[in-house]
């Protein structure tokens, strides 16, 4: 079995995480924005962290509507997810500074969405050697930052 030392994920260890109804529609009707990790909010859709990044600030877009397919978006939804995918990419580069990014929807189970009834675009910030011995020889993931730091730092740039 792997080990990394990282304390910081205490909090979320010794949380409740079974949460009852869509995640995404519970944080798009919550009041503390921070708590539910939501960035910023326009008309049609909202931006929000991923509690199971990737890599620091792995971001997400997502229709204010529960809908499970991009064919269902009306077109001001389409635009305006696709305005918050742009600004994203502007406000990650501002404050991330990656070397490139992963933009993506898996839709379906099979297609690999771990929520699969309420579409997502997902924004992954890439570095030139993010992919290491770690990842590729020991199958651990080092994220170099809290979720909570990063969290500040992006919706400090929106």
């Amino acid at each position: 079995m792997d080990r990394m030392w990282a304390p910081w994920r205490i909090g979320y260890i010794l949380s409740d995480k079974k949460e009852d109804g869509c995640v995404f529609c519970n944080a798009y009707q919550s009041k503390n924005d921070k708590e539910k990790l939501v960035i910023f909010r326009s008309k049609y859709s909202f931006v929000i962290m991923n509690l199971y990044p990737y890599n620091a600030g792995h971001i997400m877009i997502v229709p204010n509507r529960h809908i499970d397919s991009p064919t269902l978006l009306e077109k001001e939804e389409q635009l305006d997810m696709f305005n918050l995918v742009n600004k994203s990419l502007d406000v990650l580069k501002g404050v991330m500074h990656p070397d490139g990014f992963n933009l993506g929807m898996n839709l379906s189970r099979t297609a690999g969405a771990g929520i699969d009834d309420h579409i997502h675009i997902h924004i992954v910030p890439r570095w030139n050697g993010d992919t290491n011995f770690m990842s590729t020889v020991s199958d651990t993931k080092v994220i170099s930052e809290s979720i909570e730091e990063t969290y500040d730092k992006i919706k400090n740039a929106f």
